[in-house]
């Protein structure tokens, strides 16, 4: 990078953290600095809950997802608005009304110690893998874009979070994301529109979109049933909403967002207007990959994204056929420039026959250049079988690093960063929470004083800081990172919120009845993902939220009938 964009990226970065950590200097209990002060306003909780969502995971992968598949990532969330309903008619008032500093703490009134240990223990391993993930993920790509070292790209990373995390808390940490926040929303737009800008002279915007549509990117909405799909309108619309539920219902990195809101009212408007905004964003950021596709359309993309892999094997054998596989590319990529503009040509005249016979030959060339990229990643892994070849995370950052202009490469570095920062700040903050009040407040050290409780919740913020770190530095990177995190999500989500619905409305349902009920059903769940990963199961991960909260439910219900009535 240039310096301007080094002096970018650096000056916005700090100035978050330095106005976050001057805007909490003053919190010195165990109340503010886990709970906040309960005096933030509708957008900042709606802002914060948005940027806790939004990890660099989203901005680094969701384009390259648009890039290889088009806009049907978008149904993912077609269940979010539903959800933000439920949550804010249902689960808020109950939240305020028993002022709990976690969600657990409303369960172990409701079914007892155990559960409440339970479902927090879940929590804890599924938002303790997230946040390595969170970490890992923006540093293997950045570092092997830029050249940089690895371990300390997800030092610094998890460094300059815990510092600000353990100082101001819950507060610093939306304080934090709402500036965040405004700089990610503005960095995409700014490059949604740069992109465009950079379009050959000769193509329209029309002319790229157009030809996007009849390369069958531009599909949002899958009515199918198709079990094949992992997206469709009904994995979003049911397992996609069950997914959320859980999420912004239970999870504690969200729900200490808006447990900070300074009325139950601001808090609704906030969760309101992150179910209204976050849709459009998430378009957004797959319609960027979008443009970043239509791009490379018109200039030549590379072989192979991740540059990395590349240079790994520049010294070796493998090298010359590396080289060939290149110019196969490159003379394919020639001759689908031309058929793309048979293909406008035929459009423009709007001569029906003419364009289905130049969208044959587009689609067929692009199959051509599918088939090279396969055999690129084919020769990479005989050079060396540990590299990662999937490189749909690596499109939207190569195309930043090699056609964005200097001042605006720091701009969108600084987005990445700004995400990571974000999410891995909510997360290790919920589970020093959680670690606080639900496990050694409720379990270890009971009785304490206030200031014991606020050194412990700092110490627990750098012990899952650590936590974190030490996943990011040992795991290695998934098929797609944004699928990931929604996987490991997928895979106690359901459990956990067929917990709180079962004390929400199944009110002859007691304690013992559900504390089993709960263990049985996680090892179903992770039975289930293991069938679907070895491929013995045909289901999209998705439908495990759903699948997980009606067995809580369902078998808590027919359980209890064959128990005796118990106090709780």
């Amino acid at each position: 990078m240039s310096t301007l964009d080094w002096a970018v990226m650096l000056f916005t970065l700090l100035g978050i953290v330095i106005y976050g950590v001057w805007k909490t200097r003053k919190t010195d209990n165990a109340e503010d600095h886990l709970r906040g002060k309960r005096e933030l306003k509708w957008w900042t909780i709606g802002l914060s809950i948005m940027a806790t969502q939004a990890s660099a995971i989203t901005f680094l992968s969701t384009p390259g997802l648009a890039y290889e598949d088009g806009m049907g990532f978008a149904q993912f969330y077609f269940g979010l608005p539903v959800a933000m309903v439920i949550i804010a008619i249902f689960f808020l008032p109950i939240y305020y009304k028993l002022k709990v500093y976690t969600a657990y703490e409303y369960l172990e009134g409701r079914f007892g110690v155990e559960t409440r240990s339970f479902t927090a223990s879940l929590f804890l391993i599924s938002r303790g893998l997230a946040a390595g993930i969170t970490i890992l993920a923006p540093a293997i790509i950045l570092s092997s874009i830029m050249g940089w070292n690895l371990t300390l790209t997800n030092i610094c990373i998890g460094v300059v979070v815990v510092i600000y995390t353990v100082i101001g808390g819950t507060t610093a940490v939306s304080q934090t994301q709402k500036q965040q926040m405004i700089v990610i929303l503005s960095g995409m737009i700014l490059a949604a529109f740069l992109i465009v800008f950079k379009m050959p002279s000769d193509i329209s915007f029309m002319d790229a979109v157009s030809v996007a549509g009849k390369m069958e990117k531009l599909e949002v909405v899958d009515f199918s049933f198709d079990l094949n799909n992992k997206y469709t309108f009904w994995s979003g619309m049911l397992g996609g909403t069950f997914l959320f539920l859980s999420y912004f219902g239970t999870d504690q990195s969200q729900v200490q967002r808006y447990l900070s809101g300074r009325t139950l009212r601001e808090s609704r408007l906030g969760l309101l207007f992150n179910g209204v905004i976050k849709v459009p964003m998430q378009f957004l950021v797959l319609f960027v990959g979008l443009l970043v596709f239509m791009f490379y359309q018109f200039e030549r993309p590379p072989v192979h994204f991740n540059n990395a892999n590349v240079d790994k094997i520049k010294n070796t054998a493998y090298y010359d056929d590396y080289q060939d596989l290149e110019v196969k590319f490159n003379k394919v990529f020639d001759v689908k420039q031309g058929e793309i503009r048979n293909l406008i040509t035929a459009m423009h005249s709007e001569d029906e026959v003419r364009i289905a016979s130049a969208k044959a030959s587009v689609l067929a060339t692009e199959i051509k250049e599918k088939a090279v990229r396969k055999e690129v990643k084919e020769l990479i892994t005989q050079a060396d079988p540990k590299l990662v070849t999937k490189d749909h995370d690596y499109i939207f950052i190569t195309f930043v690093m090699d056609h964005m202009p200097i001042g605006v490469i720091g701009l969108l570095i600084a987005v990445i960063f700004s995400a990571a920062m974000s999410s891995v700040a909510s997360e290790l903050n919920a589970l020093a929470t959680t670690t606080t009040i639900d496990i050694y407040k409720r379990s270890i050290k009971k009785g304490a004083s206030d200031e014991h409780y606020l050194k412990a919740s700092r110490g627990f913020t750098v012990m899952w800081g650590v936590v974190a770190l030490i996943f990011a530095l040992s795991a290695s990177l998934f098929d797609n990172l944004i699928e990931a995190v929604n996987i490991v999500g997928s895979l106690f989500y359901g459990t956990i919120l067929g917990v709180f619905l079962t004390a929400f409305f199944l009110k002859s349902v007691k304690g013992k009845a559900v504390f089993i009920t709960a263990i049985f059903c996680e090892l179903v769940v992770m039975f289930l993902y293991y069938l679907i990963y070895i491929e013995a199961l045909n289901m999209p991960y998705l439908y495990l939220n759903l699948i997980g909260c009606l067995l809580v439910m369902i078998i808590a219900s027919i359980l209890q009938q064959f128990m005796k009535e118990e106090e709780v």
